[in-house]
């Protein structure tokens, strides 16, 4: 009769909504992930920073450590599971003292990853043990695992998406009732689908953390955070909404990412932003929470992931598939390819690209306005598609909304700057680049 494979043993650090939905699921489906993974996965640690906290799972059967920065040293352990979250502190260090103890690490930290994912990654192919991460983008989406290994095949040419579930849930409740960004994102607070301080969402941050991430595994390139171009959706109005539903478009925050080519050789574009999306685009139709990522590789064409991007049920199963995977003993690259393979690109100069732009200025209702601004857009090269003024007030600025032919972005900039300090503009013009399809 042959032996039973040992369990996996597996430590959580971390015991938030995600850590109490790995235990359940682990529960719950013993049987049919011991069948999968060729052995049962055994918690045996856990550790959080309360310990008298009510998590809905009983906790009386693991073994509690306090210091959830040496649970990787234990000697009950094969695989820390990180859950604290931030991309310093007891995060970090509990991911380097797992790793340097020669124990496999998977965690949900995308932060982590965006910051020190390369200095993680050599460590972890320096001691020959999983690094593994598919709950750092978009939750119970297995696109890490698409694009690592479902398309290895492919060149890809460009991902893109929809990353954060909260800006999302807050667009589409935008369009649906016609609301101002302040007023949804209170309620969007309310429900628990926005933090108290939801800066990092909002702001356009989170889904930059994700976007690096994607464009590291996509394209075979170093991390880059610091050369995304990230900006939120705060500064959108009901307006904006209704304005690009009136020109056949939703506006949704999207993360893009693609390399380019330039007298220096190959760069890296990396932006999240809102941007107008036609209604037949598949990302239109993407509403909610939800997130949506598309791929798109030069054989195999359009890959479109889409599915919960939060909640501890779907970040839990993509918790749960990496263990599996360390329990067959698939390591592989963290990023696909050596750290040491991953190409350094520079940043791609965003003025160099060509598209459709739409512009929102919020302008004084007087004569001469509107010919200074179309003569700045003039001045700048950029042809005018459409132009609408919407309202009529004697004391307030009024909504002025444009759409341009397609041309530079660097063009669209130029009239922007032409217009900087134009007493005539009441803030700042609002730039939204159209989803080329």
């Amino acid at each position: 009769m042959a032996d039973t494979p040992a369990p996996l043993r597996i430590a959580l650090a971390g015991l938030g909504t995600v850590g109490a939905g790995v235990i359940r699921l682990i529960e719950a489906n013993a049987a049919l992930i011991a069948r999968r993974a060729g052995r049962p996965l055994q918690v045996t640690v856990v550790g959080a920073r309360d310990r008298t906290k009510d998590r809905g799972v009983d906790l009386s059967r693991y073994a509690w450590e306090d210091d959830m920065v040496i649970m990787g040293e234990r000697a009950d352990v094969d695989v820390v599971v990180e859950m604290v979250g931030g991309s310093d502190g007891s995060a970090l260090a509990c991911a380097r003292t797992t790793i340097e103890a020669g124990k496999a690490l998977v965690t949900a930290n995308k932060a982590m990853i965006a910051h020190h994912g390369l200095e993680l990654a050599a460590k972890a192919e320096e001691a020959k043990v999983a690094m593994k991460f598919e709950a750092a983008v978009a939750g119970g989406i297995p696109v890490i695992k698409g694009l690592r290994e479902g398309a290895a095949a492919n060149e890809i040419e460009r991902v893109y998406g929809i990353l954060n579930g909260t800006c999302n849930y807050i667009l589409s409740t935008m369009e649906d009732t016609g609301r101002d960004f302040a007023d949804v994102l209170a309620e969007a607070q309310s429900k628990g689908y926005a933090e108290a301080d939801p800066a990092f969402d909002v702001e356009g941050i989170d889904a930059a953390h994700k976007l690096s991430i994607l464009a590291a595994i996509a394209f075979g390139a170093r991390l880059d955070f610091a050369a995304v171009d990230a900006a939120g959706i705060t500064r959108l109005r009901a307006a904006d909404i209704a304005q690009a539903d009136a020109l056949g478009y939703v506006i949704r925050l999207i993360g893009m990412a693609e390399t380019m080519e330039s007298p220096a050789g190959k760069v890296l574009f990396q932006r999240v932003q809102p941007h107008l999306v036609a209604f037949d685009h598949p990302l239109a139709h993407v509403d909610g929470a939800t997130n949506a990522v598309v791929a798109e590789g030069n054989f195999s064409g359009r890959l479109l992931f889409q599915g919960a991007g939060a909640g501890d049920g779907p970040t839990a199963s993509a918790v749960v598939a990496d263990l599996i995977d360390i329990a067959r003993g698939e390591i592989g690259a963290p990023f696909s390819v050596p750290v040491g393979e991953l190409e350094a690109m520079s940043a791609a100069d965003a003025g160099s690209r060509t598209g459709r732009a739409y512009v929102r200025l919020m302008a004084a209702d007087r004569p001469g306005v509107l010919a200074e601004i179309t003569a700045a857009f003039r001045d700048a090269g950029v042809s005018i598609e459409s132009l609408i003024q919407k309202g009529r007030s004697d004391d307030q600025p009024v909504m002025v909304a444009l759409v341009t032919h397609e041309g530079p972005e660097s063009a669209v900039a130029e009239a922007v700057r032409l217009l900087s300090g134009s007493d005539s503009l009441a803030e700042p013009p609002l730039v939204l680049h159209i989803l080329a399809d």
